[in-house]
């Protein structure tokens, strides 16, 4: 029975102690992961006051950065403030000076206005003061005074008139004839001609017998382009160093002349060239063609003519007739136009203008070919 009660205890003691142990051992496990538990909790508050402490720090810098470009920014802007204040202030100051400046003349020139005005009170009073005594010493009032000074004054000059014109008229009929032999003499001495001479040919001087091969070119297209695009006819003999032109017309003799002289002294001579020199020597012909007949109307002082005009007296300045000049021609015989005219008292401006047109048509005879004078 005891055997049987000890088989029952012993076990249950085993089952108990061994419990026991595991319950011991589980209390020593939960104590020391509360401690390490602890520890950790320790630790992490003490990294986070640390970082707490970093931050605070950090913001507790970035303020003061802050605060001082706050302060700096802010000294800036009240200096800036100040010297805008003192410019202002200049200025206002300025402006009170200009506004002293002008009260001041304004109240020189009130007080000139009201001197002058005094014056003038004081003349106008003197005036009727002597218009009324001269009223009464006369009899007559100002206006029946001036109306008897006019009319004698207006008798005088008709009766002073009348004997001019009686006078002027007796001279006239008594030496009508003689005056206008007069006029036309002295006016033909105040003007002295220059007649110029016009051939219908003219050479060009060569530098040496070979540049007449060169003028006339392989089977002659030199010779026949300038003799095309001038118009005029050259002719090449036996005359040493010299090439003829001919032609009726001055312009493109002049033009051939100028453009054959160019070629001569640049040695470049073939059609391409011949025909650039000859249109640039038109051109330049042409411009001379405009400021002659400028210049003419200039001397004159005549006005208001059209571009065709001039160019057509311009024209003129190449052209003669009876051995001279027709643009001086017609020149001169506006100027005699403008003295006859000054003389017998018409219109001189018209006279002038009516004179140096009247051979105008010569100038328009004949035209340049490939438009050189357009």
């Amino acid at each position: 029975m005891l055997n049987n009660v000890f088989l029952i205890i012993l076990p249950l003691g085993g089952v108990v102690f061994g419990w026991l142990f595991r319950w011991i051992y589980a209390r020593n496990q939960l104590t020391s992961s509360e401690q390490k538990a602890l520890r950790l909790k320790e630790t992490a508050v003490s990294e986070a006051e640390s970082a707490k402490k970093e931050v605070l720090l950090g913001a507790q810098d970035k303020i003061l950065d802050e605060r001082r470009l706050f302060e700096r920014e802010t000294r800036e802007q009240r200096s800036e403030i100040q010297r805008y204040e003192k410019r202002v202030q200049q200025k206002e100051d300025n402006l009170d000076r200009k506004v002293s400046d002008l009260d001041r003349r304004q109240s020189n020139l009130n007080r000139r206005q009201e001197e002058i005005d005094n014056r003038e009170k004081k003349l106008a009073d003197e005036e009727l003061r002597w218009q009324s005594e001269l009223e009464r010493i006369s009899g007559l009032t100002a206006e029946e005074a001036k109306k008897n000074l006019l009319q004698s004054l207006e008798n005088e000059a008709k009766h002073d008139a009348q004997v001019l014109i009686n006078k002027l008229e007796q001279e006239a009929q008594a030496t009508a004839d003689k005056k206008a032999r007069d006029i036309l003499i002295t006016t033909i001495q105040r003007l002295a001609t220059e007649v110029t001479t016009e051939i219908t040919v003219t050479s060009v001087s060569l530098p040496n017998d070979e540049m007449k091969g060169r003028i006339i070119g392989r089977e002659g297209r030199n010779i026949r382009t300038l003799e095309t695009l001038t118009g005029v006819d050259i002719i090449i003999d036996d005359t040493p160093e010299a090439v003829v032109i001919s032609c009726f017309d001055p312009i493109r003799k002049t033009i051939a002349k100028t453009a054959l002289e160019r070629l001569i002294q640049d040695g470049r001579i073939h059609p391409a060239r011949i025909e650039e020199v000859v249109q640039k020597v038109a051109k330049e012909i042409s411009q001379i063609i405009y400021e002659e007949g400028e210049r003419v109307l200039f001397d004159l002082g005549i006005h208001d003519m059209r571009p065709e005009g001039i160019r057509a007296l311009g024209r003129l300045h190449f052209r003669t007739s009876y051995g001279q000049n027709v643009l001086s021609h017609s020149k001169e015989v506006a100027i005699l136009a403008g003295m006859i005219a000054a003389e017998v008292g018409v219109d001189v401006a018209i006279a002038k203008r009516g004179a140096l047109l009247h051979d105008i048509g010569k100038g328009l005879e004949q035209t340049v070919k490939v438009g050189m004078l357009k």
